[in-house]
């Protein structure tokens, strides 16, 4: 396809100059060029192919960057990104140096929030949209937000924060892919979407009220008649119930029906209509016919060919550590009937999907709502069900109040199996998990520990299980090493960690690397070019504080790595052991650094933070000022 409509439109000024009637074509343009893009760098696929009309519609309409648009999530902002000035630059999609799969403040005005994780974009549309009353401008918020992340508390906790203000120029999309409350989209529904957004719907509605308000019960009886109507065709009256004047549901695809209700709503809001909800039914995948019936294959696929579609890897591959804890799940259940499997909306991200199947009755996906999820697991805990709550590191975060509170000051046994430990590579910073080890190991009756392979996963695991307290393990994205897995759910000595590698150096020159997790092979590589020792620690809390004596004892210095943030880390659990037992040696802390690492390839994201082997290797070197002769010479 040669673009030649979608090549004219550098900002969202040069759309709003098209006759409305060129947006058909120009949505056609847009949709391939989202396919082809996506299909050359790896990226999400699924949702930014449903909501293709919404955003040009939106750009068409409102006056952005001034109109603020926030979109929730951001994975479905990739039509954005094309029409705000980023179309030459998608090929370095998620690449390090590239764009963001993802609104990023810092890469254009018109990302007017950073997102990556779901339900916060009403917070913050409610946020610029008093923020513009404070200051005295007039300009309309949009908040996009998708069926799913309307399961999180946060977005109804804006909701009802926002109904309060009864003149507020706000309005929320509701982008409804999948839920099943939707009624038929067709004519009625387009015309009545129409109806309900314009001027004749409110003047009318006001008019009746003023003439009813003469006589209360009448008007009651009234409002309530309006709302069981208005119900039987649309999901109205939760959303007014919240103070929000709801307008659907639309046809999302349908630019006939969209532009004009989008423009009513604008004007109304504007004129003092007061917080608006927009509700609009799309289709993942749309206009790709693979994608249509496999959004969840297309949701994030890696580079591929479109006429073809994805095909299954003919490379025998290794296991993900997310296939290890799937596996490991499934026996550890048909094990223990005790057992339940809870996610956060994470199913096929967590490795869940066989557990389901499997298991039906012992699996819960509470949707995107990690706080109830983590307070919800306590309260299966506390019915003596062994419950393993599998989520992706970044999103515990999002937990960290009720994993104090309402499981570890109660002493709960919940199991935290927490995916995506460390960097996560080209979804960048929002998604990297980084700080969990620090957080975490704060917290009394925590018990955290860190694999450094697939089968050690499955261990730590198991140990976890069997532990009368609350506990996490952590492990990366991606595959592991290639280490087979055994059968047997076998459990590791709790607290202990192992020597992998001991050293030979002279006396002077003595080196120990005290690994953490994913940080034992490239601290082997290390090792074998300073001939010094390596122990996999195993775990972070309880530390094994006798191993630790020891390394001191016969090492002249000490290396921890981890990959995880420096700061309050596995390095400095080491450090408080060393300090309370009195111990005083060199100790150099290895890391991710005190800044949100970018998006990138994720060997190259570690090379860049000095966490593969050659930067480990130099780091020492260059802290301890140790030359190749002295550690080539090993000890009479």
């Amino acid at each position: 396809m040669t673009y030649a409509l979608l090549k004219t439109i550098d900002d969202p000024a040069a759309l709003r100059r098209l006759d409305r009637r060129q947006l058909g074509t120009l949505a056609d343009e847009l949709r391939a060029y989202v396919l082809e893009s996506v299909s050359q760098t790896g990226g999400h696929l699924s949702s930014n192919l449903g909501t293709v009309e919404l955003t040009i519609a939106l750009h068409y309409v409102f006056n952005t960057p001034d109109d603020r648009v926030v979109w929730d999530v951001g994975h479905q902002s990739y039509p954005h990104k094309i029409l705000t000035g980023r179309r030459d630059r998608m090929h370095s999609l998620r690449q390090w140096g590239g764009i963001s799969g993802f609104p990023r403040r810092s890469e254009s005005e018109y990302d007017t929030f950073g997102t990556a994780h779901s339900s916060t974009s009403i917070s913050a549309a409610l946020g610029m949209a008093l923020g513009a009353r404070t200051l005295g401008e007039k300009r309309v918020s949009i908040a996009v937000i998708g069926d799913g992340a309307m399961t999180a508390g946060m977005a109804f906790e804006a909701m009802n924060n926002a109904g309060v203000y009864k003149d507020l120029p706000l309005l929320v999309v509701l982008n409804d892919n999948d839920m099943s409350i939707s009624p038929p989209v067709g004519a009625l529904n387009n015309h009545l979407a129409r109806l309900m957004s314009g001027k004749f719907y409110a003047a009318t509605k006001k008019g009746i009220e003023r003439v009813l308000s003469v006589a209360p019960p009448v008007l009651e009886f009234a409002k309530r008649f309006e709302e069981h109507a208005k119900g039987m065709v649309v999901p109205a009256t939760l959303f007014e119930e919240f103070g929000f004047n709801y307008i659907g549901p639309i046809d999302g695809h349908d630019l006939e029906s969209l532009v004009p209700t989008l423009q009513n709503i604008r004007q109304r809001a504007l004129e003092g209509g007061g917080p608006q909800f927009l509700h609009v039914v799309t289709k993942k995948g749309q206009g790709y016919k693979l994608a249509e019936a496999d959004p969840i294959l297309y949701h994030g696929p890696g580079k591929f060919n479109p006429a073809e579609g994805i095909r299954p890897s003919t490379k025998p591959a290794r296991k993900t550590y997310t296939q290890v804890f799937g596996e490991w799940l499934c026996d550890m259940a048909a094990a223990d009937p005790r057992l339940v499997g809870v996610t956060p909306a994470m199913r096929e991200g967590s490795g869940m999907v066989e557990f389901e199947k499997r298991f039906p009755n012992r699996y819960y996906d509470v949707g995107i709502a990690e706080q109830h999820a983590v307070t919800f697991a306590g309260g299966l805990a506390c019915e003596g069900l062994k419950p393993v709550l599998a989520i992706y590191s970044t999103f515990l975060q999002r937990g960290y109040d009720q994993l104090i509170h309402d499981v570890a000051l109660q002493n709960l046994p919940v199991v935290f199996a927490l995916d995506r430990a460390g960097l996560v590579g080209a979804d960048g910073a929002t998604h990297a998990g980084a700080y969990d080890i620090a957080f975490l190991r704060c917290i009394p009756n925590m018990m955290v520990m860190t694999p450094a392979d697939e089968n050690e996963c499955r261990q730590l695991l198991t140990t976890a299980y069997q532990q009368a307290c609350p506990t996490a393990v952590r492990y990366p994205r991606g595959a592991g090493t290639g280490v087979a897995t055994q059968a047997a759910l076998t459990a590791l000595p709790v607290g202990k960690g192992e020597m992998r590698r001991t050293g030979g150096a002279r006396a002077g020159q003595r080196v120990a690397f005290l690994a953490f997790g994913s940080m034992l092979h490239p601290a082997l590589g290390a090792a074998e070019a300073l001939d010094a020792s390596v122990a996999n620690m195993r775990f972070v809390k309880p530390l094994d504080e006798e191993l630790v004596k020891t390394l001191a004892r016969d090492h002249d210095y000490l290396v921890t790595v981890e990959e995880g943030c420096v700061m309050g880390g596995a390095g400095s659990a080491v450090l408080e052991a060393l300090a309370a037992a009195g111990i005083v040696v060199p100790v150099l802390q290895l890391g991710l650094p005190d800044r949100f690492v970018d998006h990138g390839d994720p060997a190259f994201l570690l090379s860049q933070c000095g966490l593969d082997a050659a930067g480990i290797e130099h780091a020492v070197r260059e802290r301890f000022s140790l030359t190749q002769a002295a550690v080539a010479t090993r000890a009479a």
